[in-house]
């Protein structure tokens, strides 16, 4: 599966890196639009099976996605952007976060992708204690954040004061865009923690105990800002 990755410049350059390591991946420069409408425009492709978009104008997007190819929005306008997207091309993902993406999708090439890169899974050993004693990122976010951040946690021993602390180095590390509808760097880390979290409960479910209602709390917050509830 090839995948192609528009962008008009400023962001998705790491996610190119990540991603090439395990897909063929093209880089796709597109017009930097300043203007709040722009029409006809023209915009050459080269074939993928996929593409995500990088691009800051909706006008732009909406090239990509007239492409008739599945197409996953880095940077989104919103729901009502997303509906007029999808009157266009049924085959079009704007996760909350790019580290949210699963791989039940409708969409074959997405789910191939969301194999890789989407929601954090890892493989962890731990002691009773909660000490981590390895930690393997089994599928990360595309623009490396989980590999760097998880790399620090050998060693380290769970505890609401270690889930903030890993919380904030995937921020640190996170390339989320500061605007538009999606990518908020700290559902981000919320998500790292809780999948964490996840992992560690299942290989020791007395360690995970330690922190139940600290990530009790974190789903509430996930929750709040995922629905906007």
């Amino acid at each position: 599966m090839k995948i192609g990755i528009v962008s008009d410049g400023k962001f998705g350059d790491r996610a190119f890196e990540v991603i090439r390591e395990r897909f063929p991946t093209e880089w796709i420069m597109a017009p930097f639009i300043q203007s709040p409408i722009a029409d006809d425009i023209e915009l050459a492709l080269p074939e993928c099976d996929l593409y995500i978009s990088y691009v800051r104008h909706p006008d732009v997007a909406l090239a990509i996605i007239e492409k008739k190819k599945p197409v996953i929005l880095g940077i989104s306008f919103g729901p009502g952007f997303l509906r007029q997207a999808k009157a266009i091309n049924e085959d079009i993902i704007a996760p909350p976060t790019m580290c949210s993406l699963e791989d039940n999708t409708w969409v074959p090439a997405i789910n191939e992708y969301a194999k890789v890169f989407g929601r954090p899974s890892f493989e962890v050993k731990v002691q009773e204690d909660g000490t981590i004693d390895s930690v393997r990122v089994i599928r990360g976010s595309p623009c490396g954040s989980t590999v760097a951040a998880s790399a620090e946690l050998r060693g380290t021993q769970l505890s609401p004061e270690q889930l903030q602390h890993y919380g904030l180095r995937i921020c640190h590390f996170c390339r989320a865009p500061r605007f538009g509808k999606t990518c908020d760097k700290e559902i981000a880390g919320l998500l790292h923690a809780r999948e964490l979290v996840h992992a560690i409960s299942t290989v020791s479910p007395v360690a995970g105990a330690r922190v139940r209602s600290f990530t009790d709390e974190m789903e509430k917050i996930i929750d709040q800002k995922i629905t906007g509830g």
